[in-house]
């Protein structure tokens, strides 16, 4: 199970979920305190901007973040559960979640899946960079982007409110 959430609700996501590993994806110059539960080698911090093309100052999710993020899911058990969290919890956080799943459950329908997330989440707003970066890593030919862009823009939110994704559907 993936749960998804912004900053602001790390400490009573993992307290509530008991994650274990979490997916940290920020601007340079945010700071995010793990909790103390989750070892420093099941935390991955990547740090981008929330961005889908490129901006002087600013740093563009690529290729190397999102291979970073499928290395660091490969690796994760499953036993227990793992938060993946961006600021507000709707773009980078629901991107990086949508790809784990893709990734982890290969012959899960990409589209099924964005509906799934959007049904779980109105405001998702997945990042369409990192999710054009992971279609082409995954070999999905299209698939992911199609998906994504079929649901469109989530709802205004200041911050997405939590929720949990599963892998297998």
């Amino acid at each position: 199970m993936i749960h998804v959430c912004s900053l602001a609700k790390i400490e009573e996501t993992v307290a509530r979920t008991g994650a274990d590993r979490m997916l940290s994806l920020l601007a340079a110059g945010t700071e995010v305190v793990c909790p103390a539960s989750i070892r420093r080698e099941n935390h991955l911090h990547l740090v981008m901007h929330d961005i889908a093309v490129a901006q002087e100052g600013m740093t563009m999710p690529g290729e190397e973040h999102v291979r970073n993020l499928l290395d660091f899911a490969r690796r994760w058990d499953r036993a227990k559960p793992m938060l993946v969290h961006c600021y507000a919890g709707i773009s980078r956080s629901t991107a990086s979640a949508y790809i784990i799943t893709a990734a982890l459950a290969p012959t899960r329908n990409e589209l099924e899946l964005a509906q799934t997330l959007r049904a779980l989440s109105p405001s998702a707003t997945p990042n369409p960079r990192l999710i054009a970066v992971a279609d082409t890593l995954l070999g999905r030919n299209g698939r992911m982007i199609e998906a994504i862009e079929s649901i469109g823009r989530g709802a205004d939110a200041f911050e997405g409110t939590p929720f949990a994704l599963k892998i297998d559907g």
